[in-house]
């Protein structure tokens, strides 16, 4: 395992005052648990652009939707209910899921919860942002190009295993809180790591000039290029195999 640290004592403090700071802004009124479902059909699209924006709470994503989208969400504050807008325009569809503008942090007991499940035969650029809370990316079965994801504070797993018939480029920025990348061994992968103040850690990989490559790497018919600008948090890269079909 290789690791780069920096300044542990100062990721501790930041990531204290972040956390705190992201559960106690905004005060809002709880009330009984909502559940929405929605889902989105592709229409004309031959591709789509998709971007989500959850400023605190937990969220799921991963593939097997029938139709674009099929998305539950769970939530006890009743102006947080989602907002899902989706257009196309020549042949290029942009879909938009995001948290209501002016929503608040997550305080005392409440819910906000996201499960948004994609077509895995759709061409899909993604872009994730997130705040404080929980985030699992289960990626390896969408026809993913990119993956843009910004972190905030709290816990976020990528899982990027998977049989890539093509490559795929994604760009994380690490936040506050720990990040746990997981990437193919059979096929090719290179990581660009720099930045930041917290730490990057990586297991199984070699390093090559200024990067870390897989033994698949230079050798495979695609590669995954992971670029990865470093936080106030710790970020894992990770060699897995790609988990079992269910």
């Amino acid at each position: 395992m290789q690791r780069r640290n920096s300044k542990p004592g100062l990721l501790a403090v930041l990531a204290t005052l972040v956390v705190v700071s992201a559960c106690t802004i905004g005060g809002v009124p709880v009330g009984d648990l909502e559940t929405d479902s929605k889902s989105v059909e592709l229409g004309d699209a031959k591709s789509v652009r998709a971007e989500i924006h959850m400023g605190a709470g937990e969220l799921k994503v991963g593939g097997g939707a029938a139709k674009l989208l099929d998305a539950d969400f769970a939530y006890n504050v009743a102006r947080w209910r989602p907002e899902v807008n989706y257009t196309v325009t020549g042949g290029q569809g942009r879909l938009e899921i995001r948290q209501p503008a002016g929503a608040g942090g997550m305080i005392g007991n409440a819910r906000y919860e996201w499960d948004l499940r994609f077509s895995d035969s759709v061409p899909l650029e993604l872009t994730v942002e997130l705040g404080a809370g929980r985030a699992d990316l289960t990626l390896g079965s969408l026809s993913l190009g990119s993956l843009e994801l910004k972190m905030g504070a709290g816990e976020t797993v990528v899982d990027l295993t998977g049989s890539w018939k093509n490559d795929v480029t994604a760009r994380i920025q690490g936040g506050v809180g720990k990040a746990t990348v997981r990437l193919p061994q059979d096929v090719g992968v290179r990581v660009n790591a720099h930045g930041g103040i917290g730490s990057i850690n990586t297991h199984g990989f070699k390093r090559d000039g200024d990067a870390y490559v897989n033994d698949a790497y230079g050798k495979s018919d695609v590669t995954v290029r992971v670029d990865v600008q470093g936080g106030v948090g710790e970020i894992n890269l990770e060699l897995a195999e790609a988990p079992p079909v269910v």
